[in-house]
């Protein structure tokens, strides 16, 4: 099941699969807590949080239109290749374009994602370059135009 949830939940699996053990409460973004930004879960049917996202109103300098920038997308290893991640991004998407009326999602893919978006529909707009610690990255978007 997808639901809107509270950073504070997102946060542990932040910690966990994207900031390699990092104090849950320092994976906080600044945009997190804006107004325009969203956060979902994807609860099993145990009612176990297994994967998250979150979406901050931002448009990207090389894009015109109305943008929302993904972020903090994780799945827990003991929930990947079941799906929630493709339906947990669909459902964002289709939030993003019906309730909010944006032209594009766009994201700094990190290079072990770049399949996955790619089959989400996601187009790459920059070359491979390293993004903080964290490896290989690709800016990638999904226009809604």
């Amino acid at each position: 099941m997808i639901r809107f949830i509270k950073v504070e939940d997102a946060l542990p699996i932040r910690s966990a699969v994207l900031q390699k053990g990092k104090d849950p409460k320092l994976c906080l973004n600044p945009e997190d807590l804006k107004p325009d930004s969203f956060h979902l879960g994807f609860y099993d049917e145990d009612n176990k949080l297994q994967c998250i996202l979150t979406v901050h109103r931002t448009n990207h300098p090389k894009l015109p239109h109305k943008g929302y920038r993904l972020r903090g997308m994780a799945t827990l290893p003991e929930a990947r290749r079941k799906g929630y991640a493709k339906e947990l991004l669909s459902a964002a998407i289709e939030h993003i374009k019906t309730q909010l009326k944006g032209d594009y999602l766009w994201c700094i893919a990190r290079e072990i994602a770049y399949p996955f978006y790619e089959s989400m529909g996601f187009e790459y707009m920059s070359d491979e370059f390293q993004y903080k610690d964290a490896g290989n990255h690709k800016e990638m978007f999904i226009p809604f135009y």
